[in-house]
């Protein structure tokens, strides 16, 4: 007889890609003002499960934030407008170029 194995509970997700142009002096304020901004998001808005910040290490005004989602639904709700107000101090820190949002299909990271 096998053992009976616990049932995953499987949820849909969705990563938001931003990408950023930032000046290297204004990276520093940047990555503080993106840490407060995710946080507060993330304690505040439902369906937000969070972000991770990603700098090129080929060119350092290249910057990507990109947030996790409980849905698709739950991530245009935020964004209706494309100017979230919660994000204000990040766009007068950096210039936004992209947003894309991309259906999470497997996650193998530990």
């Amino acid at each position: 007889m096998q053992p009976v194995q616990p049932q995953q509970v499987q949820v849909a997700v969705i990563r938001v890609v931003y990408h950023w142009r930032v000046d290297p002096e204004h990276f520093a304020a940047f990555r503080e003002t993106w840490t407060e901004t995710t946080n507060r998001i993330h304690d505040t808005v439902p369906g937000a499960l969070g972000s991770f910040l990603m700098r090129s290490v080929e060119d350092p005004t290249d910057v990507q934030t990109v947030a996790k989602w409980v849905s698709l639904d739950a991530w245009r709700a935020f964004f209706e407008g494309e100017n979230p107000h919660q994000m204000t101090g990040m766009r007068e820190l950096g210039e936004r170029t992209s947003v894309v949002a991309y259906d999470e299909i497997g996650d193998q990271t530990r």
